[in-house]
């Protein structure tokens, strides 16, 4: 536990706030583009960090799944980075970008999955799995059909703010195998 304390807990606060965003986008789907493009910003920083601090921390433990992680989080930092110095065009960086970040973080998240059976919490690892497979799907789809994503923002709203709350689900699990290891 002692050798994963930081990301356990960053792990968590990810994984919370991840649901709380998530929560709201459901609230206020029509707001995805518009009034949240601050918060996203702020969400793709913090995942992105996480997503570098894995890889720190892994690095000299594992092989390939660490730099998938440092790619993630650096993209993810620059999406953040991004959403934060030009809200006004948030919308359209975030119909572009935020395709990016999802697929990003998905396939950080395949990539470092294996930790939780190791972790002796084999029962999470289809979880896992099963979610960051729909992300990837629905990054595909937003990235291949922007204009489309654009235009039915409200419908992926819902979408997206279901897909947040499992996310955040995942990264809260993820953080709970790690510390029962």
């Amino acid at each position: 536990m002692r050798k994963y304390s930081g990301i356990v807990w960053m792990e968590l606060a990810v994984g919370a706030l991840l649901i709380v965003l998530g929560i709201f986008t459901f609230l206020r789907p029509g707001s995805l583009l518009t009034g949240m493009v601050a918060i996203y910003g702020v969400i793709a920083l913090i995942t992105g960090i996480d997503d570098i601090l894995t890889y720190i921390r892994l690095e000299k433990y594992t092989g390939f799944a660490p730099l998938v992680s440092l790619i993630s989080g650096i993209l993810s930092v620059m999406c953040g980075c991004m959403l934060l110095l030009y809200p006004d065009g948030g919308k359209w960086i975030l119909s572009l970008l935020f395709p990016l970040w999802f697929m990003g973080h998905c396939l950080s998240r395949l990539a470092h999955t294996y930790i939780i059976p190791m972790a002796g919490r084999r029962s999470f690892y289809c979880f896992g799995i099963v979610v960051n497979i729909v992300g990837l799907v629905l990054g595909f789809l937003m990235l291949f059909n922007p204009v489309l994503t654009f235009m039915t923002m409200r419908f992926m709203g819902y979408v997206v703010a279901v897909y947040l709350v499992l996310l955040g689900i995942d990264s809260i699990v993820a953080a709970l195998g790690r510390a029962g290891g």
